[in-house]
């Protein structure tokens, strides 16, 4: 069976939604295709780290009235590096922000932009529908899926690959510049002595940097980041000694650790598409770039890719589609994109090795970095809006 439309968005993640909606705001219609049955990932529990310009971006939707409720605050990040004195700290109202950030669960995002969608027919949602293979030409896009054993396709003028948990590349044409990094991220949930007072920690060992995101009342969402060989064994451990180790790399600064919730692990890269002509499809999110999480970027980023590919679609003045169209998309985004990439590897090669006379220098470098303050602005403008 085929079936025509003008956009089809394949991945009905926060990415996804949020494009579909951008567009529904603007009375322009679309299709998402989501392998997931409709609202599967409401009790995702995994914790998001947003950024201030991402609040901006769900205001404008009009649903971060209802989301706000549900995120914890970031009004002060606290950067240091073991076993040094230098720290850095940057306080949200030094920058005339009411926060710096804000920590919410992947399905409390989920749930808002699901329901959200629901009181907008302009936006075809399709769910259980797992995507088999994009392909494109001069004149459209086609889209082959399998949906409840029945096989279809849609051809459409723009299809927006934005599943970023599936590897799509192949299917499309497209190839992927990566970089592995030998390292694994454990993420948890752990509970502290002391309240963590809307304070984030960006912890440096040679091991690898953790974070620690103030998540609820006296939560803390964990990113702990190493070797793959040492984050493994740390899903064998009982509670207590996962909490002790814990506590050994991370100091003192929130009292003792009581309790860790599930602990789950994933490898880390830095990824991105090579950048080619693809007339009619578009990539954005995670499927476009993968980056470490040390500083929080990659879902951001993703988000601005939906913000900004959504403005290049109302204001086309080329075809929608078009070769012009897409190449001006992938050029505006192109800065955004490359900083953020080359920071977050920045600071895994500069923070996560042990050479002789390194951490000195990195710890004088976090002292310094605290004393000046135009660089800390551009950081923390940076951070928040992509600029």
């Amino acid at each position: 069976m085929l079936n025509v439309d003008n956009i089809v968005i394949v991945g009905g993640g926060p990415v996804g939604m949020v494009l579909a909606l951008l567009l529904a705001k603007q009375h322009v219609a679309s299709t998402l295709l989501e392998a997931r049955k409709l609202g599967a990932a409401n009790q995702d529990t995994r914790a998001l780290a947003l950024s201030y310009g991402t609040r901006r971006i769900l205001e404008k939707l009009g649903v971060w009235q209802r989301l706000s409720p549900h995120a914890t605050a970031i009004n002060t990040i606290h950067v240091s590096q073991k076993g040094s004195l230098g720290r850095s700290v940057l306080r949200a109202q030094d920058y005339e922000q009411e926060a710096l950030g804000y920590v919410l669960s992947y399905g409390a995002l989920c749930t808002e932009l699901n329901a959200e969608l629901q009181r907008l027919p302009i936006v075809a949602m399709i769910d259980q529908a797992q995507a088999d293979a994009i392909s494109y030409d001069a004149n459209q896009a086609t889209i082959r899926y399998t949906r409840l054993d029945e096989r279809l396709q849609l051809s459409c003028a723009l299809a927006v690959l934005a599943d970023g948990g599936r590897s799509m590349e192949e299917a499309a044409g497209l190839k992927r510049e990566t970089k592995e990094y030998g390292h694994d991220a454990l993420i948890t949930k752990v509970t502290a002595e002391l309240a963590h007072g809307n304070i984030a920690y960006e912890r440096f060992t040679t091991d690898g940097p953790m974070a620690l995101l103030p998540n609820g009342t006296r939560d803390f969402s964990l990113v702990w980041t190493g070797k793959k060989e040492l984050i493994a064994p740390l899903l064998t451990l009982t509670d207590a000694e996962f909490l002790a180790q814990f506590h050994a790399q991370f100091g003192d600064r929130v009292g003792r650790f009581l309790t860790v919730e599930k602990r789950m692990t994933f490898p880390l890269r830095l990824s991105q598409l090579q950048e080619i002509d693809t007339p009619h499809l578009v990539v954005i999110g995670n499927a476009a770039q993968t980056m470490h999480p040390v500083a929080g970027q990659g879902f951001n980023v993703g988000l601005r890719d939906a913000e900004v590919l959504a403005q290049h679609i109302v204001n086309a003045k080329a075809t929608l589609g078009s070769s012009a169209m897409l190449a001006a998309y992938r050029a505006s985004r192109k800065t955004d994109t490359k900083n953020g990439l080359l920071f977050t590897d920045f600071l895994v090669n500069i923070f996560s090795n042990d050479i002789l006379g390194f951490a000195k220098l990195r710890s004088a470098g976090l002292g310094l970095f605290d004393m000046v303050g135009p660089v800390k602005r551009h950081l923390v403008r940076k951070m928040s809006f992509g600029k």
